[in-house]
């Protein structure tokens, strides 16, 4: 394997204490007019999460439980690219690079890692089993920052690629949700040789004609969750997308910034009930905005909607993926997709399923789901 290079997350305690001293030096705005999330993070919810965060919350724990899972980092392209990478004991396993979006991180996956890995321990058989890779995408997390332009979705596609061959991979599969599932859809429609199917929770897909001029019930849900986002959800895309670095000074500078900028997703995006520590606990949130905060990639990781937005799938003339492909439906995705307008760009879906809970963070608030559903899709493309 070459320029591979353990890693250990290591924080200077210094770190800390700077974050813990500005959460105590915030200027708060004024409270928000309404009594819910309408206008974004009711105030209320938010000094008290981070007051949490500054007194009670322990990174140190956190780092301890990541740096249980053997990671490393390589250069492709003069880019550090940090990664996750657990091999199963069962011999056969099925290579898997699964890739995360925003506001995600590798923290989404830490739950389903060993299950993936090792399945006979989690009420899988030998034939279950998975050697995980999970990378950080370039400019989140702890890889490299991009200093140059080009860094979108199929150059990454690319550079994944190339990773699962550094690691002696000459045949994988790949998965992804968010970011993540651009980047393996853009894997299958390179189709470079080395991946032999892909999963995504959320495909990559456009309303048919039929959807339309006559809409079924699935082609209603999945119209008004796309009007809904249009009118109210996507403001930051259009930001990021547009202006990031004039987005960065502000997140860079300000815990409580960057905070409430992935919070609110977190409430949106998840199955939560109307509330995001429904799904999942105050320290998993704080965990996931940590890994923004301390490698400060506000900036470099919304910079990923400047460079991919209009060209997320980078297929040439033929934008559709002829791999074997799964997918596994969420309730409370963004837009629920449904199959008729997926079977556009994916022509090859082997396996379909549409699941009764969860959202946008699959791995992250459902896990025994999504193990499962991973499972099932590799029984049925194998």
């Amino acid at each position: 394997m070459s320029d591979i290079r353990t890693f250990t997350l290591d924080i200077p305690t210094a770190e800390i204490d700077d974050l813990q001293d500005r959460l105590g030096r915030s200027r708060w705005p004024d409270s928000e007019t309404v009594d819910d999330w309408t206008q974004g993070v009711p105030i209320k919810y938010h000094r008290e999460f981070c007051e949490y965060w500054a007194s009670d919350y322990n990174w140190y724990d956190t780092q301890d439980r990541l740096n249980k899972f053997p990671q490393y980092k390589t250069t492709i392209d003069e880019v550090d690219i940090h990664f996750i990478h657990v091999k199963s004991s069962h011999e056969n396993a099925t290579p898997i690079i699964m890739t995360h979006g925003w506001p995600g991180s590798v923290v989404e996956f830490h739950k389903v890692i060993e299950p993936l890995a090792e399945p006979t321990r989690h009420g899988g058989s030998p034939e279950d089993a998975f050697h995980v890779v999970c990378p950080s995408l370039p400019g989140y997390g702890f890889s490299g920052k991009p200093t140059t332009t080009g860094w979108g979705v199929p150059k990454i596609a690319e550079v994944w690629d190339e990773l699962m061959d550094r690691l002696g991979y000459q045949t994988y599969h790949a998965q992804g949700g968010d970011w993540g599932s651009a980047v393996t859809t853009a894997i299958g429609l390179q189709n470079k040789g080395r991946c032999a199917g892909i999963h995504v929770n959320m495909p990559n897909a456009g309303a048919t004609k039929a959807a339309r001029e006559n809409p079924d019930a699935a082609d209603k849900i999945a119209l008004t969750g796309a009007k809904f986002y249009q009118d109210w959800d996507s403001g930051y895309s259009k930001q990021q997308s547009t202006r990031p670095q004039t987005l960065g000074y502000g997140l860079a500078d300000s815990p409580v910034g960057q905070s409430a900028w992935i919070l609110e997703k977190f409430f949106q995006w998840t199955d939560c009930n109307g509330h995001p520590e429904n799904v999942l606990s105050r320290d998993e949130i704080i965990d996931n905005i940590m890994l923004y905060w301390l490698t400060n990639s506000s900036a470099s990781s919304a910079r990923l909607y400047w460079e991919s937005f209009n060209q997320a799938f980078g297929g040439g003339a033929d934008n559709t993926v002829k791999l074997p492909t799964g997918v596994s439906s969420y309730p409370k995705e963004i837009v629920r997709t449904p199959r008729s307008w997926a079977e556009k760009r994916y022509t090859n879906i082997q396996y379909w399923n549409e699941l009764d809970k969860g959202g946008h963070f699959a791995a992250f608030e459902q896990p025994e789901l999504f193990v499962q559903e991973l499972r099932a899709w590799i029984r049925a493309v194998s």
